[in-house]
């Protein structure tokens, strides 16, 4: 799979490619938050675009797309 090095998506599209992630791997907004290391607002202000996660989380956002193969490959095609 071909990730660029700095994954850089725009809101609002950030938010749905990780509300879509989240839903992919099966897991809650709190389970994710645990995941990522973050916290359940976090990862819920990021959903709804009132944030976006910082280089740290991008980083861990890229690993566990590039870990789901074709699936998160598709989901960076989509976004």
């Amino acid at each position: 799979m071909n990730i660029p090095k700095k994954l850089v998506i725009k809101q609002p599209e950030i938010g749905n490619l990780i509300r879509e992630l989240r839903q992919q791997t099966g897991l809650t907004q709190e389970q994710f938050a645990a995941v990522l290391g973050f916290t359940f607002p976090t990862i819920n202000r990021w959903e709804n675009g009132r944030n976006q996660p910082s280089p740290v989380a991008m980083k861990q956002i890229e690993k566990i797309l590039q870990d789901m193969g074709d699936r998160g490959q598709e989901l960076l095609t989509k976004y």
